[in-house]
Order: C-alpha cells, then sequence, then structure tokens
C-alpha cells in the first residue's frame, strides 16, 4: 500500500459537504471572526497580562488546527454512496461484533463520517479495523492487541451507516 492510499479515508456525500462547509466557514467567516477578536483584545492595552488576547490567540490556532485537519481530509477523500447492504464489512458500515465474547456496536471508518453520532467509531487501519475489514456477518478472526494478546472477534452484522 502506497502513503498515498493509506492517506485515503471513505466518507459519504453528506459528510463530504459538511465538512467542506465547515472548511469554508473556517477559512472565510470564521477567520474574520477571529481577526476582530484579537484586534479588539489588543486595542485592551498590555498584552502580557490580557487574558481575552491570549484565549482569542488559542482559539485562532486550534481554528487553524482545525483546518489543516479539513484540509488533508477533504484533498484525500474518496467520497462514494454508502456501502452495499450486503453484510460485509468495509468503511461506512455500523458493526456489531462479539469481541472478546463482549457485543460491542461500532462504525469502520473515520470519525468525521459520524458527525455528532455517540457511536463508537474505529478506522479501518486500527488494529480491530484491519482485522474484521472484508468479513462477512457470521465470520470470526482474532487481532492482536497493543498488549500483545490475541483477541478473537465474530461479526454479528454490518449495516450501512445512515447519517
Amino acid at each position: 500500500m502506497t502513503e498515498a492510499q493509506s492517506e485515503v479515508t471513505w466518507l459519504s456525500q453528506e459528510a463530504y459537504d459538511r465538512l467542506q462547509a465547515e472548511h469554508e466557514y473556517l477559512t472565510g467567516e470564521g477567520r474574520m471572526e477571529i481577526a476582530k477578536k484579537i484586534e479588539a483584545a489588543r486595542e485592551e492595552g498590555d498584552l502580557k497580562e490580557n487574558g481575552g488576547y491570549h484565549a482569542a490567540r488559542e482559539e485562532q490556532g486550534k481554528r487553524e488546527a482545525r483546518v489543516r485537519q479539513l484540509e488533508t481530509l477533504l484533498r484525500h477523500a474518496q467520497v462514494g454512496a454508502s456501502p452495499a447492504d450486503d453484510g460485509v464489512v468495509e468503511p461506512g458500515m455500523v458493526v456489531t461484533a462479539k469481541v472478546n465474547g463482549n457485543k460491542m456496536t461500532f462504525l469502520l471508518g473515520n470519525r468525521e463520517l459520524a458527525g455528532d453520532s455517540e457511536l463508537d467509531v474505529f478506522s479501518e487501519k486500527s488494529p480491530l479495523g484491519e482485522a474484521v475489514n472484508g468479513l462477512k456477518s457470521g465470520k470470526s478472526t482474532k487481532y492482536r492487541a497493543p498488549n500483545g494478546k490475541d483477541i478473537p472477534v465474530e461479526i454479528v452484522e454490518a449495516k450501512p451507516y445512515e447519517d
């Protein structure tokens, strides 16, 4: 797998559009808002002891980091329709599995795909994600946990994620 392929992230059209809108806001109106906050705080005087100024600069740094994250994600996104409802685990699927005997449900893919959902998300590049990617309902496998133990996994169900 090439470096470019390893950076590819599958996104639904809805998730891509949501992230694109967030990027447009942060690089347009959002930048103007934070610049105004910084300027207003700067006008208050001594910058060393100006909590408002430092808070605004910190917020600016966080927003710019998010802009860079979005730019990378959008540049490497593979946008497509939801995966087929065929019971095969792949990015964009909500997977119900018995992991080490405990039933759990998670989304395989990128956290950004889930938006504000409370659903746990595992990357297809994570040890669990790599182990289950491509399996069909009813199939079993195992993956090596960071502590070195092999963890058994049985796929109970895989359904396409719906925003």
